[in-house]
């Protein structure tokens, strides 16, 4: 073989474990912000931005939210916390939002913190402070 074939055949090698490793990571990537789009957690987040009416006020009816959902689910023995970040499409913008979660005792996601940021760059709460701590389910004494 000569010094040329030789070259080639390395370099068509590393070309498709390259394209290996980079199909499998995609893989990884995908799924988990397939993963994270469809929980409950997600759904909850969605269904809280559609009915909140400071947004509706700023950017209109929601249309839509973007395909992809970033942001972390963890959950641990009937507990559990998220923070996810959304695209939300308006009747008149398109916002970034984010939304806080937490559910104890294998209870439903309750929305504790909600936020967007708006054109100017304000991050304006979505969710008074005050009003999220009735929604953490209280221990009985």
């Amino acid at each position: 073989m000569t010094t040329k074939k030789i070259l080639v055949v390395v370099l068509v090698v590393v070309v498709v474990l390259v394209s290996i490793v980079l199909i499998f990571a995609g893989g990884i990537v995908g799924f988990v912000f397939y993963q994270i789009g469809n929980s409950d957690a997600a759904e909850v987040a969605r269904d809280f931005l559609r009915t909140n009416q400071k947004l509706k006020q700023d950017i209109g009816e929601v249309q839509e939210f973007g395909k992809f959902v970033t942001g972390n689910v963890s959950t641990s023995s009937g507990d559990g916390t998220a923070t996810l970040n959304f695209k939300v499409v308006g009747q008149q913008k398109t916002v970034n939002a984010s939304v806080e979660l937490i559910y104890r005792n294998n209870r439903p996601w309750r929305v504790v913190q909600a936020s967007y940021e708006n054109e100017a760059g304000q991050t304006i709460d979505l969710l008074n402070p005050y009003e999220s701590l009735n929604l953490i389910p209280r221990m009985a004494a």
